[in-house]
Formats: C-alpha cells, sequence, structure tokens
C-alpha cells in the first residue's frame, strides 16, 4: 500500500518541536551518544500509543476527548474527567507554545545572527503567523504546511549529521540503556518531548478527519502513522548525533541548538549554522501550529454540538493558546528554560494521559474490534510504569528524597 503523509506526519510535526531539538541537542552535548536508548524507546512507545490514537479516530470514529466523556459512567465523574484533560491540556499547552515560539525565533536567529532584528518582532510575527493559518486555514491545509515543514526540518538535520560526520560505533553503543550520572531528568525531558501527551488528543481528532471507513482505511492510517513517527524519531536521533558529534567533551558551554549552530560553524563552516537554524524554525513553527490545534479539537469535543459549534471552539481556543503562549514568551524568561520546562511537565503528564487511552482502549462497547487485545495492554501498561517511575524518580530527587 503506497504511504501518504496525514495525521502521523501530523504527529511527527509536533513531537520534533524546538523542545525535541533542544533537549537532543543537550544531551549529545552532555553525554554523547549514551541517551540514544532513550529516544529508540520513546519513538516505539509513540508508535504504539498512536496506534491506540488511530485506532479510535478511524475505527471507532471518535476523538480522545469524546472517547473519555462517552467513557465516564455518570455526569460528575464525566465533568471531571473532562475538565481534568481540558485543564492539563491548556495550561501545559499555553505554557508549551511559548517554547514553540520562541525556539521559532532561536532559528530566526542561528539564520540572521542574534539581534539583526528585535526578539520581540520576531516572536509576534511568527505568533501572527500561527494564527492566520489557524484562523483562515482549514484542515487540509494545515496539514499541508505542516507536512511541508516537517520536510525541510528532516532535510535540514540530515544534512547537518552527514556534515559532522558521527561515529557509527559510538552511536551502536548508544543503544544500550543506561542512565548516566546527571542524566535523569534529561532522560525524562527526551521522553516528554517524543511521546508528547497532547498528540494523543490530536492524533485521533485528525485521523477522524482524514481517513474514511473500512478496514483498509484503518490499516492505512495505522501503517501511516508508524512510518511518520519513526521518520521523526530518527530525525530526532540525528540531532542528538550531531551534537554528539561536535560538542561532546568540547569547554564551550551550550545551553541551546542555537549554540549549536554557532559552535559548529568555525568546524564545518557557515552552511552547517543555516541547516540547523533552518531546522529549529521550521521545528518552531510546527509546534506552535499544533499545540494550539490539539487544544482546540478536545475543547470542540468536550462541548459537542455539530461542526459549526465544534469550528467556534476550536477557533477561539487555538488563538487563545497562541495569545498567552505570546505574552508568557514576552516576559524576561530565557527562552530555553521556557522550552526545558515544557519538556520535563510533558514527561510528568504522560503517565496520567496514557492511562485514560487505555481505559477507553478497553471499552470493547466503543470500539468493538478495534479495542486493544492482551499484548496492546501489556505494552501500554509497560510504557506507563517506566515513563512514572523516571517521573516519579526526578521528583523525588528534585525533592532531596533520593540522591
Amino acid at each position: 500500500m503506497k504511504w501518504r503523509p496525514g495525521p502521523g506526519a501530523l504527529v511527527a510535526a509536533a513531537f520534533i518541536g524546538p523542545g525535541t531539538v533542544t533537549t537532543c541537542t543537550l544531551a549529545g552535548a552532555n553525554f554523547g551518544f549514551a541517551l540514544v536508548w532513550t529516544l529508540v524507546f520513546a519513538t516505539l512507545a509513540t508508535v504504539l500509543l498512536q496506534d491506540m490514537a488511530a485506532r479510535l479516530g478511524a475505527g471507532a470514529r471518535l476523538g480522545l476527548g469524546e472517547a473519555l466523556m462517552q467513557a465516564a459512567s455518570s455526569g460528575p465523574l464525566k465533568w471531571l474527567a473532562g475538565g481534568l484533560v481540558l485543564a492539563a491540556l491548556a495550561i501545559g499547552n499555553s505554557a508549551y507554545e511559548a517554547g514553540n515560539l520562541t525556539g521559532g525565533v532561536l532559528g530566526i536567529e542561528a539564520l540572521l545572527g542574534e539581534g539583526a532584528v528585535d526578539r520581540r518582532i520576531i516572536l509576534a510575527a511568527l505568533a501572527g503567523l500561527a494564527a492566520a493559518l489557524l484562523w483562515f486555514g482549514g484542515y487540509q491545509v494545515l496539514e499541508k504546511v505542516l507536512v511541508g515543514l516537517v520536510a525541510v526540518m528532516g532535510l535540514a538535520f540530515v544534512a547537518a549529521a552527514l556534515l559532522v560526520r558521527p561515529d557509527f560505533g559510538a552511536l551502536a553503543a548508544g543503544f544500550i540503556p543506561r542512565i548516566p550520572d546527571g542524566g535523569l531528568m534529561t532522560t525524562v525531558a527526551l521522553i516528554g518531548t517524543t511521546i508528547v501527551p497532547y498528540n494523543l488528543f490530536l492524533h485521533a481528532a485528525a485521523t477522524r478527519r482524514k481517513w474514511g471507513t473500512g478496514e483498509d482505511a484503518i490499516h492505512e492510517a495505522r501503517s501511516e502513522a508508524a512510518v511518520s513517527i519513526g521518520l521523526g524519531g530518527l530525525i530526532s536521533i540525528l540531532v542528538l548525533a550531531t551534537a554528539a558529534s561536535s560538542l561532546f567533551g568540547m569547554a564551550a558551554e551550550i545551553s541551546s541548538a542555537t549554540d549549536m549552530a554557532r559552535a559548529i560553524e568555525p568546524t564545518f563552516g557557515v552552511l552547517a549554522r543555516y541547516l540547523v537554524g533552518a531546522g529549529l524554525f521550521a521545528a518552531g513553527l510546527t509546534s506552535a501550529i499544533t499545540a494550539p490545534m490539539a487544544t482546540g479539537f478536545v475543547l470542540g469535543e468536550l462541548m459537542g454540538g455539530g461542526t459549526d459549534r465544534h469550528q467556534l471552539w476550536f477557533r477561539g481556543t487555538a488563538l487563545t493558546v497562541v495569545a498567552i503562549g505570546l505574552a508568557i514568551g514576552l516576559m524576561n524568561i530565557r527562552p530555553v528554560e521556557l522550552i526545558l520546562i515544557a519538556q520535563y511537565a510533558n514527561g510528568l503528564l504522560l503517565p496520567i494521559v496514557a492511562v485514560f487511552l487505555l481505559i477507553v482502549m478497553n471499552r470493547k462497547s466503543m470500539l468493538g474490534a478495534h479495542a486493544n487485545g492482551p499484548l496492546a495492554n501489556l505494552a501500554g501498561g509497560f510504557v506507563v510504569l517506566v515513563a512514572l517511575g523516571l517521573g516519579l524518580r526526578a521528583i523525588a530527587r528534585a525533592a532531596g528524597v533520593l540522591p
């Protein structure tokens, strides 16, 4: 069956955001290839969870928000579940949006030079572009824009990795799981930046809009998601490999992909800086569109009321997320700190959203033949336990309970 980019490509566009680029850069610069295994695990886990979302959207014709509301047994429980999901996504994605926009700004600064244009002007321009696309662009337009940006991002980071020529022996050794000293929070952030919780809502909603009914459509939706997410995971590994090959062991302090662009320019030429800058800009803009999209889809599903009402809730919510993200971005907070805080939050929120998804996917009355089987439940439970264990360990260390 011919592969066609679709909702799975939107998922890839969402998780290869500036947070991914920044976190992978820091992982490679600080720990070399030691955390490659984390990205492999996170990519496989993303394929597993997003396959569930694809079956929910294409098979049951439901978004995850709608499914949660239907699965709740009583009125109070239903609205409690809906309120918790909406609050988590609205608050989390607003902060995440600030990181997305500032990540795009860092990409522009890598291309033009820091200080060439006032950062606030670039930030406002990116927010305006994202808002215009969300307001005027229908789903098909947004999908084409995002797929195009992912292609630009992928080509940029593939070319950057080829320039620095990674050590493939060291890269292969990174597939062996271990957490180096001081690497726990980076491990949590890598998982949080890859298995993005809001993507589960985005994928289910987008799959329902993209694919028709029938077994062939469901199979194509699942295959497209697996291929797209796999390619996205490969791009993440290439970003880490670029940083590990060019920055690991250097005395220079690296705090972002922009620093990486500046650091590798003297050795690999100005083209390397342009490639990293273009990739970071595309990563920021794609995620600046997908985070509000996901929040808008969820509120539309929770409120119900038909297509027109869905559109009203979608657009209003999406623009609100962009506006809040812009406001946070204009505060005097270092962009990299915003980006990393969002990744840590994602890593801690993931187990909660994944448990919600597993509960829904076991409702045979809702999904019929598309409900989870024992193997999917076992694999999904393993992902939840790993994410929960790492998250709790990170919290315990931050609180001083563990060394």
